[in-house]
């Protein structure tokens, strides 16, 4: 069963590779067994990306999983996108140590994108001046990582407007991509332009809002119109504005669900419809009081 990757709509990064516009998110996969069947689930729906993070703890399994299934999907290595993030615990000075580690527990010579995954530091108040050298000295390793071919691009998640204006003064690399909380009651737009003005690939996670945007009547309602679920049709909102989406779910038939979202298209009142539902909240952790 082979399946190019060419199949999976993907985006263009400022590096000159291509991302898939849908990569399975694996936060909370917890186990080699629950990693295995995601995995596995997500190989066969045509996923060619897996989003994984140091915090997360499932790096290895991950790896150990893409070894043993790709050979089953006619697929090596050059197939698939990885993405792996910094955890807080080594902003600074154990970023290095930080990465390599992310690179060895998942066994691969290369990562495609590395992320710092917050822009402050573990153990530092969120106010603690030492946060923007920390974060400058981490992006000096991922460069230093990415001009060695280990990191194929480097990016951040979870940074405002101003931490984003910050790294673009101080880098040698501009960021290849931004990944943060997004969908229809938190729209980013401030986020997304700049974005745009620098060149930087804008991706969502929590597209589904912790799974209670799925209930949002306006969202059911869409859904019922285009005969898609709820599910399908946040994601369908992200994409068909060429935002990349990370939907997470150890569920198989939910899995292969997720990924039925290039063979339909929303109206224009329908987007409109859902982005007017935009009202700044978030599920997640907010990240515009870190220093």
């Amino acid at each position: 069963m082979s399946s190019s990757s060419s199949s999976m709509p993907s985006v263009l990064l400022n590096t000159g590779v291509h991302m898939p516009l849908l990569g399975l998110g694996t936060y909370k996969l917890w186990g080699f067994q629950d990693v295995y069947q995601a995995v596995d689930a997500a190989l066969a729906a045509g996923y060619r990306a897996f989003d994984s993070a140091a915090v997360y703890k499932n790096e290895t399994d991950l790896g150990l999983a893409l070894k043993e299934l790709l050979p089953k999907y006619g697929l090596n290595r050059k197939d698939i996108f990885i993405t792996s993030k910094l955890g807080p615990k080594d902003q600074g000075e154990k970023a290095m140590q930080g990465a390599l580690s992310s690179l060895s527990q998942l066994d691969l010579d290369y990562i495609d994108l590395y992320l710092i995954h917050w822009p402050g530091t573990q153990g530092l108040v969120v106010a603690d001046q030492r946060n923007p050298g920390n974060r400058v000295q981490s992006w000096a390793t991922l460069e230093e990582l990415h001009a060695q071919g280990k990191l194929k691009a480097i990016g951040v998640s979870n940074y405002t407007p101003a931490h984003m204006r910050e790294l673009m003064q101080s880098c040698k690399i501009p960021p290849a991509v931004l990944q943060v909380e997004f969908h229809p009651r938190l729209c980013q737009t401030e986020l997304r332009s700049v974005c745009e003005e620098y060149g930087v690939c804008f991706q969502a996670y929590s597209s589904l809002g912790k799974g209670e945007l799925v209930t949002e009547p306006v969202v059911i309602e869409v859904a019922k119109n285009c005969e898609r679920t709820p599910a399908q049709v946040l994601l369908r909102w992200a994409v068909q504005q060429s935002v990349p989406v990370l939907p997470k779910s150890s569920n198989p038939d939910r899995i292969k669900d997720n990924a039925r979202l290039f063979d339909f298209t929303l109206s224009d009142t329908d987007m409109d419809r859902l982005s007017s539902l935009d009202c700044g909240h978030r599920y997640c952790w907010d990240p515009s009081e870190v220093a």
